[in-house]
């Protein structure tokens, strides 16, 4: 909800959502509805429900390839979705600064070392590779 509020106060244009989407998008290439579902950990109708939504202000494009024999739609960031990704990171990133600046070094690395074992929990028991 922090996140949501922070994205609408900032004026990004995007919602929290839409921008784990592109962002996943613009760090892997070549990812079908089911992979993205995986990373964003969202399920695969809410992750087609955001693409469609991305789709239509043409921030993403899919094509028709074959994966594992099998026909799937691959999905691609555009030059303004990667421009619209850039543009909300500068938004939020002021803020982002001035919490940090609030937060003792020594918490922010015990919440990235917490992080990191959360993964790898998540990791072994979904057998997800993230």
């Amino acid at each position: 909800m922090l996140g949501a509020q922070v994205f609408e106060e900032y004026k990004t244009g995007i919602s929290i959502e839409e921008y784990s989407v592109l962002d996943t998008l613009a760090a892997a290439q070549e990812l079908c509805q089911r992979d993205l579902a995986k990373l964003i950990l969202k399920d695969r109708a809410n992750t087609g429900k955001l693409l469609d939504n991305l789709e239509k202000k043409g921030f993403v494009t899919r094509k028709l390839s074959i994966k594992n024999n099998r026909p799937v739609k691959l999905i691609e960031i555009t030059e303004s979705g990667k421009q619209k990704v850039e543009e909300a990171a500068n938004r939020i990133r002021p803020h982002y600064k001035r919490v940090k600046e609030m937060i003792d070094n020594s918490d922010i690395a015990k919440v990235g070392d917490l992080l990191k074992e959360l993964r790898g929990i998540l990791n072994n028991t979904l057998k997800l590779h993230i």
